[in-house]
C-alpha cells in the first residue's frame, strides 16, 4: 500500500515539475523573443533606409560621373 502512495505521489510531484518547467522556458522564450525583436526591428529600419539610399545614391553618382567626363572632355 506504501508503494502506490509512493508511486502515485511521485507521478503527481513529476506532473508538477514538468508543468513548472513548460511554464518556464515558455517565459524566458517570450523574454528572448522581445528582446530579439527590440534590437532587431530598428537595425533593420536603418538597415533598409541605407540599402535604400545606396540604390538612390548609384543613379545620382552615375549621373554625375557622366556630367563630370563632359566637364572635363569640352575643356
Amino acid at each position: 500500500m506504501f508503494e502506490i502512495l509512493f508511486t502515485v505521489l511521485a507521478v503527481v510531484l513529476l506532473v508538477c515539475a514538468f508543468r513548472l518547467a513548460l511554464k518556464l522556458t515558455w517565459g524566458a522564450a517570450k523574454i528572448a523573443a522581445i528582446c530579439l525583436l527590440v534590437l532587431s526591428i530598428p537595425l533593420l529600419i536603418v538597415l533598409l533606409i541605407f540599402a535604400g539610399g545606396l540604390l538612390l545614391l548609384l543613379p545620382v553618382l552615375l549621373i554625375a560621373g557622366v556630367i563630370g567626363l563632359i566637364k572635363a572632355c569640352t575643356k
